[in-house]
């Protein structure tokens, strides 16, 4: 093998080369984001429209069919629902698998856009989508104030959103909850009629009242200044001093037909913290943000806005943060992959018998391990259950090549041979068995990242990510275990002299019990090959038999435990947000005297669910840590 050659005769070559490979493994893995779970896109569409005000059979028909004949004619389209309630059209565009998703949103675009003229004027603009892992809300926040409530809306409307949105990697901000600022006109009906005027003309009226719009400009030689009339109102004063009607004398004023009021929006959504009323807030972050980074800069951006308006009490509250349990994640993880590598050089030392040969052995994992970091950077991975589950599972495989290359070099310097010559000859000798030990890892792992469909979405960092690190371990074994053999490796002859020599040899008598324990079953196998048979191919059988017979369950993905949980209470459809929010509180001060509850985060007149983010009066949603 020329590599090892080169690798024993021009060791500053290897050297330079894994130096390389160590610090830009570190520079990648400091540039990884960290995820739960890899990015993945379900092939699913959505199509939805709101039609404020109308009742199912009228969305169904006016706008709900209209899209499906439309959508039908999309490209591998697998199955359409849809779905048509209240004020609100739902249709759900199933793909089949492999498809591109991208180009099929593009395509719906197109189809959709053709039939927007035929759905009624007084419909909103369908909204498209696709099924996102990413467009998952990261944070749920609740913020709470001392001051007046729409003031409190304000504040939170046109200064916490806008500091939250804009740190690097969140895509959107939303709010739920809270009392907004509304003009309210209660026209008088009678009065209405005694001036003989119409709803249409006081709308008009107001309308075209309040409007700022640019008048011209006055221009000299040397300069020109824009005129613009402000005409927007200001106070209370001028919108009841409006006139309606111009009739000469007396001219009809809006305080003279209505009633003008200062006063909150109608209620829709009520947002509470462990019982406080608050205003919620939900950040979802970029499909290449990283989760992690963003929920530390929203903590530290939310402490500043905390300390800027102390005055106003303005206290926030993390509901939830996924981050937290994708570190948790991450960390037990990462906590195995250093207890792997610490018991694989705990077994190297007991069978090689030699802390030189077990050192030797083990640098083929840190090697492997931090120049994969390179190839995920490179393929745009994460440090995510499904990559880090990847290397830990790769440390045991890591080692398999330099062990067995390191053995046959340990016997040719029994030979009588140099180091370096031991070193290159064991090489030459097995080098082609050490490469089919490696093919088979990569051909059983490599297929799974070229399949098509959401498996293959969820597993190809991991195939991926075993493969690339198995094909480093091998280009180890070639290079840098017979470059470090043929410098500090030497035989070990072990007397019994010391503790540790004495603790060895005891270690071998244990595995020579063992062994000849297994010898005896062997032999008892052969003797009794009828009965062996038999007990396999029931044992065989059996291990099928418990799935059919519902020992062993499926699943799509193990559950795992957060230390939360959502309750969702719906009422009859015909409930007020008032009675719901009533009925809810009886659940929240349960909750509350349960010891082990942290926290419990209320949202009354919308779910997590709700479809196109429309507020449900006799539904809310209760998340519990």
């Amino acid at each position: 093998m020329k590599i090892t050659k080169i690798a024993i005769t021009r060791s500053t070559v290897i050297v330079v080369i894994f130096a390389a490979l160590i610090f830009g493994g570190m520079y990648s893995y400091s540039s990884l984001n960290y995820e739960l779970l890899p990015n993945f896109s379900v092939p699913v569409l959505t199509v939805s429209t709101v039609y404020p005000g109308a009742g199912p059979n009228e969305v169904e028909n006016s706008i709900t069919k209209k899209l499906e004949d439309a959508v039908s004619a999309l490209e591998n389209i697998k199955g359409i629902n849809s779905t048509s309630q209240e004020g609100f059209s739902l249709v759900t565009i199933q793909l089949n698998p492999g498809t591109d998703v991208n180009l099929a949103l593009q395509d719906a675009q197109r189809k959709v856009n053709a039939v927007l003229s035929s759905l009624p004027d007084e419909a909103q603009t369908p909204s498209l989508g696709k099924f996102d892992i990413s467009d998952m809300p990261i944070m749920t926040i609740g913020v709470t104030s001392d001051i007046k409530s729409t003031d409190f809306y304000d504040l939170v409307k046109q200064r916490v959103e806008p500091s939250l949105s804009q740190i690097k990697g969140v895509a959107q901000v939303s709010l739920q909850g809270g009392e907004e600022r509304e003009i309210r006109i209660n026209v008088n009906p009678e009065k209405l009629k005694a001036y003989k005027l119409s709803i249409l003309q006081v709308t008009q009226a107001i309308a075209n009242a309040n409007l700022d719009f640019p008048t011209g400009k006055i221009k000299d030689d040397n300069q020109q200044v824009i005129i613009r009339l402000a005409g927007k109102f200001t106070s209370l004063d001028e919108i009841k001093e409006l006139i309606v009607l111009d009739n000469g004398n007396s001219p009809v004023r809006l305080k003279n037909i209505a009633e003008v009021q200062d006063t909150q929006k109608e209620k829709t959504v009520i947002s509470r913290i462990n019982g406080v009323n608050s205003i919620g807030i939900t950040i979802k972050k970029q499909s290449d943000g990283n989760a992690v980074e963003i929920s530390k800069s929203v903590k530290a951006k939310i402490a500043e806005l905390e300390k800027i308006n102390a005055s106003k009490n303005l206290k926030f509250v993390i509901a939830n943060d996924t981050s937290d349990f994708t570190l948790e994640a991450a960390d037990a993880v990462t906590h195995d992959l250093i207890l792997a590598i610490v018991l694989v050089a705990a077994v190297m030392l007991l069978f090689l018998h030699s802390l030189r040969n077990a050192v030797i052995v083990m640098v083929a994992i840190p090697a492997s391990l931090i120049s994969t970091f390179i190839a995920m950077a490179l393929m745009g991975f994460s440090l995510n259950l499904m990559s880090l589950l990847a290397l830990s599972l790769v440390v045991g495989i890591l080692v398999d090549d330099a062990i067995v290359v390191l053995e046959n070099i340990y016997r040719h310097m029994e030979m009588g041979k140099s180091k370096a010559q031991a070193s290159l000859d064991a090489i030459k000798e097995i080098g082609f068995t050490v490469i089919s030990i490696t093919a088979v890892i990569v051909v059983v792992f490599l297929p799974i990242a070229m399949v098509q469909g959401l498996i293959s979405d969820l597993l190809r960092q991991f195939s991926l990510v075993v493969a690339v690190a198995t094909v480093i371990s091998l280009f180890v074994s070639f290079t840098l275990i017979p470059l470090l053999t043929s410098r500090f490796s030497k035989l070990e002859h072990l007397m019994g002299k010391n503790w540790f020599e004495k603790f060895i040899l005891g270690f071998e008598k244990m595995i020579d019990a063992f062994t000849e324990g297994l010898q005896n079953i062997l032999k008892w196998a052969f003797r009794n090959k009828t009965i062996t048979l038999v007990s396999v191919l029931i044992m065989f059988i059996g291990s099928f038999a418990l799935v059919g017979a519902g020992f062993i369950g499926s699943e799509f993905v193990s559950s795992g435990d957060r230390g939360e949980f959502n309750i969702q209470l719906e009422l009859p459809k015909n409930a007020s947000v008032e009675e719901t929010n009533r009925t809810t509180q009886k659940v929240e001060s349960y909750l509350h005297g349960v010891s082990e509850v942290i926290s419990v985060t209320t949202t009354v007149g919308a779910t997590s669910g709700s479809q196109g983010g429309q507020s449900t009066a006799y539904k809310s949603e209760l998340n519990v840590r």
